[in-house]
């Protein structure tokens, strides 16, 4: 097969972008050009096209103590797994593995062991959520065949009141299902050109309860976060961050013997079917480092930002051990051109998957891929009637397995969304991406495990993706429904079967994403509906398809809150999951609902105390994105049952 030049493809690329920035020069010289919001990129037309965001308000609402609360009252972001080392989150039932995940612009890997989690998170400092459903621009980073998420965290600007250059909070919490003890504190300040923020949390608890009262064991907190920000900028603009963080998960987990008779923590599991669990101390460990820098006080042809991370993520589960670690670094230029901007740049990654394991089968390796990758995405009002948003990028790679075989190849990466205002209420959204994938790094911990791996017929994967939707806003009423559908192809395996690493699987998930919300002056209330259909190589994907997806089905979410008075505030969300007739056996519903009361006393406005119930209504019942929930050999993991959480909140 013949194969496009990189070296004209690249030169095509910023070529094409240079030729926007020119003529934005000329536009801007002239002053044509105004800078306002692009209707493509608002909230409303962003969502409908899967680019959500989860702000600030919404994260204080849903008061999260782990990654699984950040997404309560979404329908298309769903989460499985008890403690926080087994959380896994999935976007229209595709795992994060196949999303390009980020924290505060810092490239994260996969997880080192298919029964834990990918991404170690503490949201304490958490900012915001930025999440693409499929068609991921194409300045969101290398490999987003599934989408995108990005997590983004406080800086001191964000924390400190009008007028204060240095402050702090204090936060404590309990509950009464597995008698946790939360706590953390932060302190933040500014002063000249310099801020800083320094923070940390502990969370601890005893195994919770399901809702028939069964305690689940190895699902105890034992979280420690540890964050420093420290930044410089200048009068002209000039900002300089550095962000060092190091979050961990330990304490005892549920563990069975594997092969050759050596424990294996599942803390994914309630236990399998063919003998007890035994508790065996475990760790999962994310360390990272960013240095960045940008220009506030940037306009027209120079804004640029320049980034450098470093990111490791560890698993020690007993009889693996794997890290995964990623230094990226992304250079990019955003310029204003008519009726919007061109963002362009390069960024580059080197990941390794490195692991070994013990018994009779012990072994160990690495893998290691490289990526260079250029890009240009421009984001446009083209008239009143016509936004638009399009790109495209070139990644090369370079792939080392285990065994020393190299491989290497380059794609090409497109991807174009429309609005279309029809009325002042209605609007029409369309999308379409085409996304080279490249190569996928192997399970870090299971590296040559039982058979050394072999390569035949490894190769890059590309996705296909495309979404179409309408929306109403007449300011009280806001609905939307979208049809989706993302394919994947040739990805391969990440756990191989027999040390298959050339096994390919061609992943689907097609369905509808739909939202109706009314908002009122002190309060709103919103349900969002997602039906996805997931396969793999056109059977209906199973509940243990490690780093591919999960089942889901049709979940309904339900929010709301509202503001009685200045100092009491109320709300409350729930999850619905139909039955999935899909798998065998078949799945069963659930509901779960949640409420919330939170009160500011009037003369001390700096204190919080907030009352929490979780799982109103007792249910027992495992997440629809839980592990093996279709496996006869597993028993499925159940959530907590009613849980009574206090928190108390102080700024100082």
């Amino acid at each position: 097969m013949q194969r496009i030049s990189t070296k004209k493809l690249t030169a095509l690329l910023l070529t094409t972008a240079m030729a926007f920035a020119t003529t934005a020069g000329a536009q801007d010289a002239s002053g044509v050009i105004e800078l306002q919001e692009i209707r493509v990129e608002a909230a409303d037309a962003q969502t409908l096209l899967g680019n959500d965001e989860i702000t600030e308000d919404e994260i204080e609402a849903r008061n999260p103590s782990s990654t699984k609360d950040v997404f309560v009252g979404e329908s298309a972001i769903t989460t499985g797994g008890g403690a926080a080392i087994a959380q896994k989150v999935y976007v229209n039932g595709i795992e994060e593995s196949l999303l390009s995940v980020t924290i505060d612009g810092a490239r994260q890997n996969k997880s080192a062991f298919h029964h834990t989690g990918n991404v170690l998170l503490d949201p304490e400092l958490l900012k915001r959520v930025e999440v693409s459903k499929g068609l991921a621009p194409a300045d969101a980073g290398a490999g987003a065949v599934a989408g995108s998420i990005a997590y983004e965290t406080k800086d001191a600007r964000d924390l400190l009141e009008a007028g204060d250059t240095f402050g702090g909070r204090l936060r404590l919490s309990t509950d009464s299902n597995a008698n946790s003890q939360d706590g953390s504190l932060t302190i933040y300040g500014i002063n000249g050109g310099f801020e800083y923020v320094l923070s940390h949390t502990r969370r601890s608890s005893d195994d919770y309860e399901d809702g028939d009262g069964v305690v689940v064991l190895g699902t105890r907190a034992e979280l420690t976060d540890y964050v420093g920000k420290v930044a410089y900028e200048s009068l002209e603009g000039h900002r300089f961050e550095f962000a060092a963080s190091r979050t961990e998960d330990s304490g005892p987990r549920s563990a069975q013997p594997g092969p050759g008779g050596v424990y294996f923590i599942r803390p994914d599991f309630g236990g399998l079917t063919t003998g007890p669990s035994v508790l065996i101390e475990a760790l999962s460990r994310r360390t990272s480092y960013t240095l960045g820098y940008s220009n506030t006080q940037a306009s027209g042809m120079w804004n640029p930002e320049i980034q450098l991370s470093y990111n490791k993520q560890e698993i020690d589960a007993i009889g693996s051990y794997g890290v995964n670690s990623s230094f990226s670094a992304t250079f990019k230029n955003r310029f204003d051109i008519a009726g919007g901007n061109l963002t362009a740049g390069l960024d580059f990654f080197r990941e390794t998957a490195e692991g070994r394991t013990g018994g009779a089968f012990g072994s160990g390796g690495e893998e290691t891929l490289r990526n260079t990758g250029v890009f240009a995405q421009a984001r446009q009002d083209l008239n009143d009637t016509f936004s638009v948003s399009y790109g495209a990028r070139i990644d090369s790679q370079e792939f080392t397995g285990a065994d020393g075989t190299k491989f290497s190849d380059t794609g090409v990466s497109i991807n174009g969304t429309v609005d279309v205002r029809l009325s002042d209420t209605w609007s029409l959204n369309a999308g379409l991406a085409s996304t080279w994938g490249g190569y996928e790094l192997g399970e870090a911990g299971l590296v040559n495990f039982f058979t050394p791996w072999d390569y035949t017929g490894f190769t890059s994967s590309r996705a296909k993706s495309a979404r179409l939707g309408v929306r109403f806003d007449n300011g009280s009423w806001k609905a939307s429904a979208a049809l989706f559908q993302t394919e994947v192809d040739d990805i391969a395996a990440v756990l191989p079967s027999g040390g298959a690493r050339g096994e390919l699987s061609d992943l689907k998930s097609r369905g509808i994403d739909t939202s109706l919300q009314y908002s009122w002056a002190n309060g709103f209330a919103r349900m969002n509906w997602t039906y996805a259909d997931v396969e793999v190589d056109d059977a209906t994907i199973t509940s243990t398809a490690y780093y591919l997806g999960r089942p889901l089905g049709h979940i309904i979410a339900l929010e709301t809150g509202m503001e009685l008075t200045p100092e009491w505030r109320v709300g409350g969300s729930a999850q619905i999951a139909l039955s999935n007739d899909d798998t065998t056996p078949e799945l069963p519903s659930y509901e779960v609902v949640n409420l919330y009361a939170s009160y500011t006393p009037a003369r001390y406005d700096n204190l919080e105390l907030r009352l929490d119930v979780r799982n109103l209504f007792d249910e027992t019942y495992y997440s629809r994105s839980a592990d093996g929930l279709d496996n006869s050999r597993v028993v499925p993991l159940n959530e907590p049952g009613r849980t009574i959480g206090l928190t108390a909140r102080l700024r100082f």
